[in-house]
């Protein structure tokens, strides 16, 4: 790394990065608090709170405020000090897991967000795994320390044996539940006081030096400073001090302890990443590393997201900005289709609002709106064919056939799935016997968001019913033998909406069939979003 050329400035201060966690964990406050903090908002509404104003900002599709769960993965820009920082929320629930893996592949580095009193859930587990693929930085925030939650020790070994990674305290939590004071800052030796009584204001922050300075006495009780003292005597001599290059290779998660209703550790946390947080990386395609400081644009859509302005049937596209120096209206190479693509009205997404994004960076993400052509996997570039790796479509785990209430809306009903195809939000098969879809999905919560959508954004009453297919595979192999297959097994073969073919399947039996009867043809549970 060290032979590389400086970034240019604009580039450095940015810092590109996730928040992943399991479901309730509190990541949607903690990104609310994050906007608050970097000016971004004024309120900070708690999740399921009374009234339009204080619904959460980052979440914006109506079942997600009603249910008070964020399901699709939204980017936020704003400054922070001398940082920008582009913040990616992703859904907490399981059953968004593929948008959660794909926008992984479009930020640098992750936050990972445990429960004080749950420690490392099941989620967080399968997430960090998919951090752990790409070599991701991974900053933890342990939430919800102002309710009783584990030791702190216990909490940290947790991390360490679940996780396999090597935990540094950054903070030390002073108390827990209702005796919980602050935190004790052990990277810059400072006190950080919780103020309970105003959820929206920052906490205060004396500077000590070191743990025996007469003044902590002034603010800690007797018996919590001679605990602070032990415990972190002890965390000193068990636990690896931070490292930052350990960190950045992805061995290492340093952690802080807050509670973000409380907008309490926020602070430290986002001082953390500006200061300690990996800049824009390389960023891998099939022919070569795409290095931020070149000077010509490239970037990739990650995420399709249709109808966010339910009046504009609008679709926006989201792409990372790989490398380059990117200003509106600027010409760019839609490499699937070959054509160039004038980008006249890129936007850039503020919490809720989105503005015109006159100019953005490597690293950066911006939406561009559009009316199908760009689909996720897709490259931009300044006229080289590149092709971005990495991002996963899996086979879907339950499906369904799916029919208008109305008859006569079918025609509607096709264009509607096939924007959520698009988007990356259900796989829509097309059977090649009889009419109708059937819709795939990994979790079977998305059917209800599916029918929630289609109805509010389409007009369309939809119903889904039982189908006899239980998995779906894609077709690989030879054209001549994959024809052959799909002649002879017509009542299974479909084609999803790029038009590639599908093998639908009832039990694993019909998978060992065909890999018996077609040698040379593979049936893949994962189809790479590449063109």
């Amino acid at each position: 790394m060290s032979n590389r050329p400086d970034l240019p400035p604009e580039i450095a201060r940015r810092r590109t990065f996730a928040i992943i966690s399991h479901p309730d964990a509190g990541k949607t406050t903690l990104t609310e608090k994050f906007l608050l903090f970097g000016g971004a908002i004024q309120m900070a509404g708690q999740v399921r709170a009374k009234g339009e104003a204080r619904r959460t900002r980052s979440d914006f599709m109506k079942l997600e405020q009603d249910r008070g769960i964020s399901v699709s993965a939204s980017a936020m820009s704003f400054d922070f000090r001398q940082y920008r920082f582009n913040l990616v929320d992703t859904p907490g629930h399981s059953d968004f897991s593929e948008d959660t893996y794909r926008t992984l592949t479009a930020v640098d580095a992750a936050i990972m967000v445990i429960d004080g009193a749950k420690g490392v859930e099941s989620q967080t587990r399968k997430l960090f795994e998919v951090c752990r693929l790409r070599d991701l930085p991974i900053l933890t925030f342990c939430n919800k320390m102002d309710r009783e939650s584990r030791d702190t020790f216990e909490i940290i070994d947790e991390i360490q044996e679940n996780l396999a990674i090597d935990v540094a305290p950054a903070s030390w939590p002073i108390g827990m539940g209702r005796d919980f004071l602050g935190c004790y800052d052990i990277l810059h030796d400072r006190l950080e006081l919780m103020d309970r009584a105003d959820r929206n204001r920052v906490a205060e922050s004396i500077k000590i030096s070191g743990l025996d300075d007469p003044k902590l006495a002034e603010y800690v009780p007797p018996a919590q400073l001679e605990k602070l003292r032990e415990e972190l005597e002890m965390a000193r001599e068990l636990l690896p001090a931070f490292d930052r290059q350990s960190f950045l290779e992805g061995h290492m998660t340093p952690i802080w302890f807050g509670s973000a209703i409380n907008s309490f550790g926020v602070k430290e946390l986002m001082d953390g990443i500006g200061e300690y947080g990996p800049e824009p990386q390389i960023q891998k395609s099939a022919e070569r590393g795409v290095a931020p400081e070149e000077t010509k644009v490239t970037g990739f859509v990650f995420k399709v997201q249709a109808n966010m302005d339910p009046k504009h049937r609008d679709r926006v596209a989201f792409v990372r900005l790989a490398s380059g120096h990117f200003e509106r209206g600027m010409k760019l190479l839609h490499v699937r289709s070959g054509k160039p693509m004038a980008v006249s009205n890129p936007v850039l997404f503020l919490a809720a609002d989105r503005e015109l994004a006159e100019e953005a960076w490597a690293g950066d993400i911006i939406g561009i709106p559009n009316h199908g052509q760009l689909r996720i996997g897709d490259a931009l570039t300044e006229g080289e064919k590149l092709r971005f790796t990495g991002i996963p479509s899996f086979a879907p785990e339950l499906l369904q056939s799916v029919r208008a209430t109305d008859p006569m809306k079918g025609k509607h009903l096709e264009k509607a799935l096939m924007q959520f195809a698009e988007e990356g939000a259900a796989k829509v098969f097309k059977p090649s016997i009889g009419s109708g879809f059937i819709v795939g999905v990994v979790g079977a919560l998305q059917f209800d968001v599916l029918a929630s959508r289609i109805e509010i954004e389409y007009g369309i009453p939809v119903r889904f019913e039982s189908s006899q297919f239980t998995s779906a595979r894609w077709v690989l192999g030879p054209k001549d033998t994959v024809e052959k297959l799909a002649n002879a097994n017509k009542q299974h073969i479909s084609t999803d909406h790029d038009g590639d073919i599908v093998f639908l399947t009832r039990l694993q039996w019909d998978i060992d069939r065909v890999v018996r009867d077609y040698p040379g043809v593979t049936l893949s549970a994962t189809k790479e979003m590449m063109i």
